[in-house]
């Protein structure tokens, strides 16, 4: 007892030592077990595995026919395939020719720039001053950039295709529609002709972006939307911007809605007035075009 109380620290120095090397054996030997079970667990993996590669390929047995269960799996999936590429049918370009030339594609653009003023007259949409569609660049020339004549001609029937879904709705206004940059000649178009974006390009399709700006009151709005909802051409509307007709502040989330409703108390009792306002939408719209073979 003497000796103990003399080395007093060093006794108890020596119990925390020997509490400390029992708390490592225990950790050691938990994590040990730890390890065991894994290793054990990815050596079964493995070993299943190396069975199910080993094993031969079957068509079945006398309850399941592997093979008809294949075949109808990829029966479904080219239904499938079939029904989705009736929502993404190629626009016709225009001309419609396998070798667009500068004669050619002058021609069609002056006759396309024609017949859609005219359209929009007879649906009563609103154009700006001798408006060229986007292709004001183009409009008054006869010879064109090397290479670009294809890519100009399908950008054509696009905005052809574009601007007649709008028509078709009865929109008040057609402000300006907007193409990505396809040829050097468009550099020296003004800057409302053009959007500063570029396609995306994955292994199932090319998303080609377009912009269109346009004044309406709402029911002609949802009818816009529901018609490039309903194309066959695979188009999908990616942003939409709302604000009232002259309104001097951009964001759309300041504005008030779209069609608000004032009740009023009057003589005659409650009375609902709809006040419709016009509105300035800027949409922008991604044509899907597939891959060839999908």
């Amino acid at each position: 007892m003497a000796w103990i109380k003399r080395n007093l620290f060093f006794v108890i120095g020596g119990v925390l030592a020997i509490g400390m090397l029992g708390a490592a054996v225990f950790y050691d030997f938990k994590s040990w077990n730890r390890n065991s079970a894994a290793f054990e667990k990815l050596n079964e993996i493995y070993g299943t595995l190396h069975n199910l590669q080993d094993q031969k390929l079957s068509p079945g047995n006398d309850k399941i026919n592997n093979v008809h269960a294949a075949q109808e799996q990829e029966r479904q999936l080219r239904d499938w395939v079939d029904q989705a590429g009736k929502y993404f049918q190629p626009i016709k370009p225009v001309p419609d020719v396998p070798d667009v030339t500068s004669e050619a594609f002058a021609n069609a653009l002056r006759r396309t720039i024609h017949d859609l003023q005219q359209e929009s007259a007879i649906a009563s949409v609103t154009l700006p001053p001798d408006y060229g569609f986007s292709f004001t660049a183009q409009r008054i020339s006869v010879r064109f950039t090397p290479g670009s004549l294809q890519s100009l001609s399908e950008q054509l029937g696009e905005v052809k295709t574009i601007s007649e879904i709008l028509f078709a709705a009865r929109v008040n206004s057609l402000d300006g529609v907007q193409r990505i940059r396809v040829s050097d000649d468009d550099t020296s178009g003004p800057e409302s002709d053009y959007l500063e974006d570029h396609p995306v390009v994955t292994d199932l399709a090319t998303l080609i972006p377009y912009q269109i700006t346009f004044r309406a009151f709402s029911p002609e709005i949802a009818e816009v939307l529901a018609n490039f909802a309903s194309s066959p051409h695979g188009f999908i509307v990616k942003g939409i911007n709302v604000q009232q007709a002259g309104a001097a502040v951009t964001d759309a989330a300041a504005q008030p809605p779209a069609t608000p409703l004032t009740s009023m108390l009057g003589k005659g009792g409650l009375q609902t007035v709809l006040k419709e306002q016009l509105l300035r939408v800027t949409l922008v719209v991604d044509i899907v075009k597939l891959s060839p073979g999908r």
